[in-house]
């Protein structure tokens, strides 16, 4: 997990996130680093998981889960952020169905097999994370010309700008990904 910095031990959480923990748990079937680390400051802990999931489960948006991780394994792996690269192209594989997919994404979106829409959004995600005082109409037009609107580069541009913070957060403690997360969306899941 982290040499730095020591996690949080479940026993010792408030409860409302220990109850959070152990219902991921439940889904994943191991408890991911990053509750564990982010939950040693649990007033912290709430703030980012709380933007977290208002971004990544908002209702109504007009990008599939799969978008929302392409955005995140793009942008870590631009950020060298080995967790969420891990992590969050675990989760892309399983929800794409492509074994292939998160590891391409990670080192660099311009090879990897992508729609002309999913390309777009990778695009704008890039200039979010590496030049967001550069962006301008043309980068919004890109996003147009995909059915995409301005509340979807709001979306994409969210979604970079958490994982940059997530990503700068996980590289400073030195957070490693849960063995499980490697295997993830490689090879059929075991019943």
């Amino acid at each position: 997990m982290s040499d730095r910095y020591p996690v949080a031990e479940l026993t010792d959480l408030p409860e409302d996130l220990r109850e959070r923990i152990l219902a991921e748990q439940e889904k994943a079937g191991f408890v991911p680093a990053v509750f564990l680390m982010f939950g040693r400051r649990p007033a912290e802990s709430r703030a980012f998981f709380v933007y977290h999931d208002a971004l990544m489960d908002r209702e109504g948006s007009n990008l599939s889960k799969a978008e929302k991780e392409m955005i995140v394994v793009t942008v870590s792996g631009q950020n060298n952020c080995l967790f969420c690269v891990v992590a969050h192209g675990a989760i892309l594989r399983v929800v794409k169905k492509d074994p292939y997919i998160a590891d391409q994404l990670a080192v660099s979106h311009h090879t990897a097999p992508l729609t002309p829409r999913e390309r777009a959004i990778c695009d704008f995600a890039t200039a979010v994370n590496l030049r967001s005082d550069e962006l301008d109409d043309d980068d919004f037009a890109a996003l147009h010309e995909h059915g995409l609107d301005d509340e979807d580069a709001w979306d994409i541009a969210s979604i970079a700008a958490l994982f940059g913070l997530s990503n700068r957060v996980a590289n400073a403690t030195g957070m490693r990904p849960n063995p499980e997360f490697y295997l993830m969306g490689r090879t059929p899941r075991q019943k």
